[in-house]
């Protein structure tokens, strides 16, 4: 069984090359984990551009990296 790398609330994008406008291909919510598909784990996910969700698979999405705070 496939484990999970990515948790419910946590942000993510998009790899390109996926034929999503660069907009569209922005930043996504994770709102639900799936069962793995092939091997690989599902997401459900959100942009609040769009009005629905989409379902993916991990091997699709990449981290947002976090930008270090300046004081």
């Amino acid at each position: 069984m496939a484990l999970h790398r990515f948790s419910i609330g946590q942000s993510v994008r998009l790899k390109r090359g996926f034929g999503l406008s660069p907009k569209t291909a922005e930043t996504y919510l994770i709102t639900g984990t799936l069962p793995a598909k092939d091997n690989s784990p599902q997401y459900r996910i959100r942009n609040e551009e769009e009005r629905h969700e989409r379902v993916t698979t991990e091997d699709t999405l990449e981290t947002i990296d976090s930008q270090p705070s300046r004081p």
